[in-house]
């Protein structure tokens, strides 16, 4: 066993952090969806 297996810096679950980054990035995929309909819909 290493040193780094031995000190973990951080000792939160995976899970969560992966769920947040998901989240994320799919609001910030939703949002741009969003504004290009809106101006797709004003511009026609």
């Amino acid at each position: 066993m290493n040193t780094f297996e031995k000190d973990v810096q951080s000792k939160r679950n995976d899970l969560i952090d992966s769920g947040v980054g998901f989240i994320v990035s799919f609001g910030f995929f939703a949002t741009m969806f969003i504004i290009a309909t809106v101006i797709q819909y004003v511009g026609s």
